[in-house]
């Protein structure tokens, strides 16, 4: 039996996020209108209109759709409030009967919201790769567009790949557990509004596969993924670096990494796009001298993309704990997603969070002891720095004559350390905390919250 009424051929899927701008979102829907056989009607009108799902209230009230030649029909709805969730309905009024109640069915579209879209970028601990069981289950207005192609209520593993349609995305294994249900949950309790979530991240891939300046076919993808949704939206999480710690890599990835959000933004066309990354955690794998030094040039990278390049954030997850080599598990998942959506809240949703930022390096200078100490300054300390490791190799230094020993180490004032060093340094000297793959698990913290410092590398002692 052929369906009547108002039909939608284009339009959102059900459990669609609808990126809102300045507060309001647009729909554009169409399709085909069919009179029931036994029914004739001298004129016919398409209608819309968009309901809350919690209360049935009315959010935007019965508009009449453009009817087009051969029963087509086409409509957009403008101005609707951020929030939900949504029901779309639409009916075909015949005779111009007042009675809309009464009116032919039409169509519905369910579970939609007009709220933030997000983009997941970078490799496997963006994909999600965390193991075990953990409480975070699903939350009506977090959705996830999945890569079939079709929107649904965000629930773990995000890059899992059932009839995908994104093949240059698709994990080699089952993924898990990954950092942005957390995230979007607390957005949406703060700010009050739905989150979409586009996964777009593969696990193991270098940022070339994410630059157009080399290759570029995960950035198409995401770029594709996007458009299909709508080709708006409000920020980058970004986890990605493991792939890049070779010497050739890591010494280049800073200014590559400034050409990928270039991109980003220049396609997007939003010169302030938001970008919020992770600083990476550890690697437990066997390490030489050579992948220590790339690791921390990736870091230290990651920490300068944040100071020098506008509105791209860093937050650490050197204290995050694994579940296995170099995967964050579902545990140190949850930090990371609470601390990237502290960050949201307080830079791109203007909210009133105390303390979103790790203590970061600022300055590095002799003491008055003849070149056998090193003052370090931090920024960004709420409370003072703490200490629960104060005998870990934490930092190393560096002079003209090679490394230099670290006898010991004190936290000497609210935001500072005092390195004292085993000889006096000659020339110029550098200094590095915490950069290599796997270092001390006894970091200095912030006592206001308990976040690490953040690692640093090939810092200029003055």
């Amino acid at each position: 039996m052929n369906q009547i009424g108002a039909i939608i051929q284009k339009g959102p899927q059900h459990w669609a996020i609808i990126q809102q701008e300045n507060g309001v979102g647009s729909i554009t829907l169409s399709g085909i209108w069919v009179i029931p056989e036994e029914e004739q009607a001298s004129s016919v009108q398409v209608y819309t209109r968009i309901v809350g799902e919690e209360d049935a209230r009315e959010v935007a009230s019965w508009q009449p759709a453009a009817m087009l030649a051969e029963q087509a029909w086409k409509i957009t709805l403008n101005a609707i409030p951020q929030g939900g969730l949504y029901r779309l309905e639409t009916c075909l009024q015949l005779d111009d009967n007042p009675a809309l109640e009464w009116a032919v069915r039409g169509d519905m579209i369910h579970h939609i919201g007009v709220g933030d879209l997000w983009v997941i970028a970078g490799q496997s601990n963006a994909a999600g790769y965390g193991k075990g069981p953990f409480q975070d289950a699903p939350q009506p207005g977090i959705h996830l567009l999945r890569n079939n192609g079709q929107w649904d209520l965000a629930t773990h593993p995000f890059n899992e790949s059932t009839a995908s349609i994104h093949f240059e995305n698709r994990e080699r294994a089952n993924p898990g557990h990954s950092p942005f249900l957390a995230f979007g949950k607390l957005l949406q309790k703060e700010v009050g509004i739905p989150i979409g979530l586009l996964q777009t991240a593969l696990g193991g891939s270098p940022l070339k596969a994410w630059n157009p300046d080399e290759d570029g076919v995960l950035h198409r993808n995401m770029m594709k993924t996007i458009q299909s949704a709508g080709g708006k939206v409000r920020g980058i999480l970004w986890y990605q670096g493991c792939s890049d710690c070779s010497p050739a890599d890591s010494a280049s990835y800073l200014k590559r990494f400034g050409h990928t959000v270039q991109h980003w933004r220049r396609e997007l066309k939003d010169a302030s796009l938001p970008v919020l990354t992770v600083q990476l955690n550890r690697c437990t794998d066997s390490a030489s001298a050579e992948a220590d030094q790339s690791w921390g040039r990736v870091r230290e990278a990651q920490r300068q993309a944040a100071l020098t390049i506008p509105n791209v954030y860093v937050i650490p997850a050197l204290d995050c704990p694994l579940s296995d080599g170099i995967h964050n598990s579902p545990a140190g998942n949850m930090i990371i997603g609470e601390r990237m959506g502290k960050v949201a809240l307080a830079h791109i949703y203007g909210c009133a969070v105390l303390h979103t930022e790790a203590p970061c390096l600022t300055s590095a200078a002799f003491t008055e002891k003849g070149g056998i100490g090193i003052c370090l300054q931090f920024a960004n300390v709420s409370g003072y720095l703490l200490a629960i490791g104060p005998v870990s190799q934490v930092f190393s230094a560096q002079d003209i004559h090679g490394e230099i020993g670290i006898s010991s180490w004190q936290i000497t004032a609210r935001g500072e350390i005092t390195l004292n060093l085993a000889r006096a340094a000659e020339g110029e000297t550098v200094v590095h905390g915490a950069y290599q793959m796997n270092p001390s698990s006894f970091l200095p913290l912030d006592s206001g919250t308990y976040m690490p410092i953040l690692a640093f590398y090939g810092q200029k002692v003055t």
